[in-house]
């Protein structure tokens, strides 16, 4: 295990050089001004051991990673009857589409997609009266860091341009799949997109799937083992936006990215990983980001398959 350390080293070597390349988010405005060129990346193994590089340590606003917290909080919630509201399959189209939701009357691919994440968002708005806290402090449990908190500066400038996310909204609760005020969803899930975390911290976070649904840092059970199998499951196939093929074939873990250049990661039985790098690819996922995983699992043979 101790290993890790060395082989964090020999891809911030490698993939130092491509940070900055690609694009940082550019339609919020508080993410499009973060510096590009920024690398960190952190493994922490089930017996809490961290191994990290780079800026592993520095903030950033998590976005899509929070889908994977809301969506094992509401599954908490709820359980399987979420997936009548919510599909499991692949989108094949951007995170933000609008397209698939006419043909399938407002029911989302998968609840990693904006539309399925405003859905998994409505079932906390329903089940508690501040959703936003709800997850943070789930969050904190998940990572041991009480201080967490979401970044009030990032969920104002998404919430000021949330004009597609808005649109469907309103489009899903035309079909009866958003029970909550649109602006009540809306106002929740920008603000668990903005919630600010760094790559040991999320790293610890994730781990719990690695555990069989467990968290390792405190024995609580958080889902089931077979709910644990599942999620992670969904990781794979959906969790890196209309990539996910292309990621598992050259990944192999489950994984979800998010587009302030985070993505999170786990092998099961072993650890849970981060790596964040700002600037992105065309599908959303950071770039030398998504070279970093893929070189971790190849360099330690490590993967599912």
């Amino acid at each position: 295990m101790g290993g890790y350390s060395t082989v964090l080293e020999q891809i911030e070597e490698e993939t130092r050089p491509l940070a900055g390349r690609g694009e940082v988010a550019q339609y919020i405005p508080e993410l499009a001004g973060v510096r590009a060129d920024q690398f960190g990346m952190a493994v922490v193994t089930l017996d809490g051991t961290v191994h990290a590089c780079g800026e592993a340590r520095v903030p950033f606003s998590i976005q899509s990673i929070s889908k994977l917290f809301s969506l094992t909080l509401a599954f908490t919630c709820v359980g399987d009857a979420l997936w009548q509201r919510v599909g499991r399959e692949p989108s094949g189209t951007a995170f933000n589409s609008l397209v698939q939701l006419e043909t399938e009357k407002g029911i989302p691919r998968n609840p990693f997609i904006n539309a399925g994440a405003l859905v998994v968002t409505d079932v906390l708005c329903t089940r508690f009266v501040n959703p936003e806290t709800a997850l943070v402090e789930f969050v904190r449990r998940l990572s041991g860091n009480a201080t967490l908190d979401y970044d009030l500066r990032v969920a104002r400038s998404e919430l000021d341009t949330a004009f597609r996310n808005r649109a469907m909204a309103h489009f899903m609760r035309s079909f009866g799949n958003l029970h909550n005020p649109v602006d009540d969803v809306i106002d929740a899930y920008c603000r668990h997109c903005a919630i600010r975390m760094d790559c040991v911290d999320l790293a610890r976070a994730v781990a719990f799937l690695a555990n069989g649904g467990v968290n390792p840092w405190t024995g609580e059970r958080i889902v089931s083992e077979s709910s644990a199998k599942r999620l992670s499951a969904l990781m794979l196939t959906c969790g890196t936006y209309d990539a996910a093929g292309d990621f598992a074939y050259r990944v192999g873990i489950p994984c979800k990215s998010g587009v302030g250049g985070g993505i999170v990661g786990h092998i099961p039985g072993e650890l849970g990983l981060c790596v964040w790098s700002p600037a992105l690819e065309a599908t959303g996922n950071s770039l030398a980001g998504s070279v970093a995983l893929e070189r971790f699992t190849t360099l330690t043979g490590r993967s599912l398959f």
